[in-house]
């Protein structure tokens, strides 16, 4: 398993952006909830799972199987 940040550095730094904007809260969800803190807990549910592979939901970190 590999975490990575997305290799569109414009998607990388926009998303940066918003989270500076929000205190460290997923730019992308509404609600500012300890769950919304980057890195979310949807994203740590999907790094725990041995089949997941893929992006958070913002696009700003990719999980691979390797």
């Amino acid at each position: 398993m590999k975490i990575t940040l997305n290799p569109d550095a414009k998607i990388v730094e926009k998303i940066k952006e918003g989270l500076k904007m929000t205190g460290g809260y997923c730019p992308c969800r509404r609600e500012r909830t300890e769950e919304n803190k980057c890195m979310c807990e949807e994203f740590r549910g999907q790094i725990a799972d041995p089949d997941f592979e893929g992006f958070c939901h913002c696009y700003l970190y990719y999980k691979s199987k390797d």
